[in-house]
């Protein structure tokens, strides 16, 4: 899922006064699918090999499980789960990618909540991709994981790290007004648990593991009328479309009012409209201790 980020699995753990886990569309989301996938192929790249095969892998915050899929490429013979919190999400990874892979491996998607999954085996590798920004409090988790993992196995994600950009910060701006403000005050404000790149390192290091971590802002270049609307549909905007809910003259309001703004903060050029995205990598390796 993957973001920007996949459904994630604790995506109704946002502060608000009508918190609720939002409502996901696989193919809304999928229709940047370009874009969206290659932080994840940019994460395996830096992952070294696993420490057995055929290799045990979760996916936490799976999505649609266009991404989960390509774990198996990488390791064909692999048993891959990949955990969501979204059953639209799930049905539509089930639909596509769930059953014996054809490198002999296989592959399958569970229900799972990321705030409270804890490894029901060793691992040899969990991996998250852009689903960890919508669980408060996570780098708690990071050492339950870690103790998850096999001796020389790896813990790795990304996640977007641009939350003060223009998109989110309009939107909670937005939200925030007082035409809004009673329906999705704080709706659009809901990252401030991100972490910096050091102090995600600080966090491994300290849990005793060889960490690499780093960041990339990507220049994505957008098509299409109001692309950088279009992204956040699938993203950012799905918890105040839930809380709108089928109330269709508010929705064409908020939607209105939030692409004028993104009209002037994103303009249009001649190939399209430029979309920075900044995010950010931990691949953490886990100590093998000598015997």
């Amino acid at each position: 899922m993957h973001s920007d980020t996949a459904s994630a699995m604790r995506s109704g753990a946002a502060d608000g006064p009508t918190a609720s886990a939002p409502t996901w569309d696989p193919q809304q989301y999928l229709r940047h699918a370009g874009h969206r996938t290659r932080p994840f192929l940019d994460l395996l790249a830096r992952i070294a090999e696993l420490p057995t095969g055929p290799a045990r892998i979760a996916d936490l915050g799976c999505g649609p499980g266009n991404v989960t899929a390509l774990l198996t490429d990488r390791w064909p013979d692999a048993h891959v789960t990949g955990y969501d919190l979204s059953p639209e999400m799930l049905r539509r990874a089930e639909d596509e990618y769930a059953g014996i892979t054809p490198g002999g491996g296989s592959l399958d998607f569970r229900h799972g909540d990321l705030a409270s999954w804890v490894p029901e085996e060793a691992y040899d590798l969990i991996v998250s991709n852009a689903a960890l920004q919508w669980v408060p409090g996570h780098p708690g988790s990071f050492a339950r994981w870690i103790n998850g993992l096999r001796p020389g196995g790896t813990f790795a994600f990304q996640i977007p790290g641009n939350f003060t950009a223009p998109s989110h910060r309009l939107l909670a701006e937005l939200c925030d007004t007082a035409r809004w403000r009673e329906r999705l005050g704080g709706h659009g404000a809901r990252y401030v648990h991100i972490l910096e790149p050091a102090e995600y390192l600080a966090r491994f290091t300290e849990l005793g593991c060889a960490a690499d971590v780093w960041e990339t802002t990507y220049y994505q270049l957008l098509q299409g009328p109001d692309p950088v609307l279009d992204w956040v549909k699938g993203t950012a905007l799905r918890p105040v479309l839930t809380a709108l809910g089928d109330d269709r003259d508010a929705v064409e309001r908020f939607l209105g009012e939030y692409r004028e703004l993104l009209r002037e903060a994103y303009p249009a050029g001649p190939r399209g409209t430029v979309f920075p995205f900044r995010r950010i990598f931990a691949v953490a390796r886990k100590e093998v201790r000598p015997c």
